[in-house]
């Protein structure tokens, strides 16, 4: 199938397939007459394995250790489970950054006023002045 085909059935855009490509994820092992890349059932299903893998967040580098895993018949779940842990510690950490910059925005819009004085303790933060 085409790269339009393969895009339709992985629900992935052609140029994130082509960007997976360069990335060495995917590798089309068929050309066209033409000199298209043709994919296959597989290269669809490594599709749709990184299309979910990426919704979830996992890195490039993540994923292809996933792949790499997935594809490994006699890989251990402890080196899966241990990418997964990791990358929910990232979302974890990240949730927590979140949090604190949502007290601290949150904070300086309650104090400032919203009229039409010019004194704003949103832009004193910003420029760094004590409000």
């Amino acid at each position: 199938m085409n790269i339009g085909e393969a895009a339709a059935l992985s629900g992935l855009p052609a140029k994130t397939i082509r960007y997976y490509e360069e990335a060495g994820l995917v590798t089309p092992a068929a050309r066209g007459e033409n000199g298209y890349r043709r994919y296959s059932e597989k290269d669809v299903h490594r599709l749709r394995f990184l299309q979910r893998a990426r919704s979830l967040g996992f890195s490039i580098q993540e994923c292809r250790e996933l792949l790499s895993l997935y594809e490994d018949k006699d890989r251990a779940s402890a080196d899966v489970k241990a990418i997964a842990r990791h990358h929910l510690q990232d979302i974890e950490r990240k949730i927590a950054e979140l949090e604190s910059l949502r007290g601290l925005l949150g904070d300086l819009v309650a104090r400032c006023h919203g009229d039409d004085r010019p004194d704003c303790p949103i832009l004193q933060d910003l420029a760094g002045q004590d409000g």
